[in-house]
C-alpha cells in the first residue's frame, strides 16, 4: 500500500523539537486510522526535503516511532506502518479495561470455564486448603479483531457469582467491583518464553514466537487472595510500560 506525499505543519517557533513534532503528529495519524496499517512512508530523503527537515532529524522521528512499535523499517520495501503495539502501564487494572480505555476494542472469547480443585500450588497461592473448589477460567482477549492475551485465572466461589457470560461482556475485575470487592495490592512477576504449538495457533503466531508472561496475585482490601492470574500475550504486540522516580 503506497502513502500520498504527506504534509506536515511544523512550528518552527515551538520549544518542542523539530523531529518529536513529526513524530507526534504522525503517531497521531497512525493510531487514528487515518494512515492505514501496511502504508508505505515515502523516501526519507524526499519527505525530509518537502517538510523542510534535515535528514538526521526526520530520522530521528522515524527511529522514535519505530521503537513505538507503530512503523517498522523492511529492506527492499522501506519504511511502513505496522499494527500500534498495545502499550500497558503497570498498575492494577485489567487488560479489558486498558484496552477499553485506549481505544483498542476489547473482545473476549471464553475458552473455558469450571468451577473445580485448582492444582496444589494455585491453592497455597489463593490461600485455601486443597481441594477447594474455585472457578477456574481461560480466555482469549482481543484488541481490534486480533488475538492479543491467553490469560488463565483462578478465583474463589465465595467472593463473587461468576458465569462464562458475564465474563465474555465484562472485564474480571470490574465483575469483582460490582460485588463491592476493592482491589488493594498485587504481587506481580513479569518474564518471557517462547510459544507452544498450541498457543502459537490461538494467537495467530508461528511455533517458538516470543511471548510475553505475567503471574499475579490479587489481594482485597482486608487482605483476602482475590484472584491467581497467568496469563501470556504476543510480544510483537503487546509491551509493559513502567514509570521509575527517585
Amino acid at each position: 500500500m503506497s502513502q500520498t506525499p504527506l504534509s506536515i505543519a511544523i512550528d518552527r517557533s515551538s520549544p518542542v523539537p523539530l523531529y518529536f513534532q513529526v513524530a507526534q503528529e504522525l503517531e497521531r495519524r497512525i493510531t487514528s486510522g487515518e494512515i492505514a496499517v501496511g502504508t508505505r512512508l515515502e523516501n526519507e530523503l524526499h519527505l525530509a526535503e518537502r517538510l523542510g527537515l534535515s535528514r538526521p532529524t526526520l530520522r530521528r522521528s522515524i527511529e522514535y516511532l519505530v521503537d513505538r512499535g507503530l512503523l517498522v523499517r523492511k529492506r527492499g520495501v522501506g519504511t511502513q506502518v505496522v499494527m500500534p503495539r498495545v502499550r500497558r502501564p503497570l498498575e492494577l487494572s485489567s487488560l479489558y479495561d486498558d484496552l477499553r480505555r485506549t481505544g483498542e476494542h476489547p473482545r473476549t472469547d471464553v475458552l473455558r470455564f469450571a468451577v473445580e480443585a485448582p492444582p496444589d500450588a494455585i491453592a497455597t497461592a489463593l490461600e485455601v486448603p486443597p481441594g477447594t473448589e474455585v472457578y477456574v477460567i481461560e480466555r482469549l482477549r482481543y484488541a481490534r479483531d486480533e488475538p492479543l492475551a491467553i490469560m488463565h485465572n483462578y478465583v474463589p466461589t465465595d467472593l463473587v457469582r461468576l458465569s462464562a457470560e458475564s465474563l465474555a461482556d465484562q472485564g474480571l475485575y470490574q465483575l469483582l467491583r460490582n460485588v463491592g470487592v476493592s482491589l488493594k495490592i498485587a504481587s506481580q512477576s513479569i518474564g518471557a518464553r517462547n510459544a507452544s504449538a498450541a498457543e502459537a495457533r490461538i494467537l495467530h503466531e508461528t511455533r517458538g514466537a516470543p511471548l510475553l508472561t505475567m503471574e499475579r496475585t490479587v489481594y482485597d482490601d482486608v487482605g483476602r487472595v482475590v484472584e491467581v492470574g497467568s496469563h501470556v500475550y504476543r510480544a510483537s504486540r503487546y509491551s509493559f510500560e513502567l514509570t521509575l522516580t527517585d
